[in-house]
């Protein structure tokens, strides 16, 4: 298990990818040597969603001009092991619009839908691996949409539960779980060593 790996759950806007950016200006203060990088998995659907996505890209820019940026919407795992060094805090925001974009492909003419079923063993899968094999420090961000009431439709009943699951294993392979709401951190597992 990777000893510094931390999965940072909440709902919208309750200050999850600030509490990972946090840890990644922590980071990148205590050396100068050090890196950070940030996976990004958000696609432009529509015009608000490209304008939300370069508004928190010029923040980003603006409040750590040292951390990097690269796009990895359903490549994830590949991704994370091709930026993966000791002296690199990654952080993955998020899980949430990962899966998304695996179950509910942006161009689904053009895309190959994966099937339920394979989503958790194969992809998911692959993650688990590279949280595990990861040598540095690891951020993943990912939203907490199961305290609601049970939503109406079953592909939407579907990815609430794949995103519950697949929380619950990542979860399982990281080192620390931390839940926000309104801004404020509540640790719900700290095994670091």
């Amino acid at each position: 298990m990777n000893p510094a790996s931390e999965l940072v759950l909440g709902g919208q806007k309750s200050g999850k990818s600030r509490r990972a950016e946090q840890r990644a200006e922590a980071w990148l203060a205590a050396s100068p040597g050090r890196r950070a990088v940030f996976i990004a998995t958000a696609q432009p659907w529509d015009e608000e969603m490209r304008l939300r996505i370069e508004r928190h890209r010029q923040d980003r820019a603006e409040r750590l001009p040292r951390m990097a940026t690269v796009e990895a919407p359903r490549r994830l795992a590949e991704a994370i092991a091709a930026h993966d060094y000791p002296h690199t805090l990654l952080v993955v925001d998020c899980l949430t619009l990962w899966l998304t974009n695996l179950m509910m492909p942006l161009h689904p003419e053009s895309e190959e839908k994966v099937p339920e079923a394979q989503v958790i063993p194969g992809h998911v899968a692959m993650l688990l691996v590279a949280i595990g094999q990861a040598r540095g420090p690891l951020v993943l961000v990912s939203n907490e949409i199961g305290l609601g009431v049970v939503p109406m439709g079953r592909e939407v009943r579907a990815f609430v539960d794949m995103l519950g699951q697949t929380n619950q294993r990542v979860a399982a392979a990281c080192r620390r779980v931390t839940l926000m709401a309104a801004g404020l951190p509540l640790v719900l597992k700290d095994d670091a060593p």
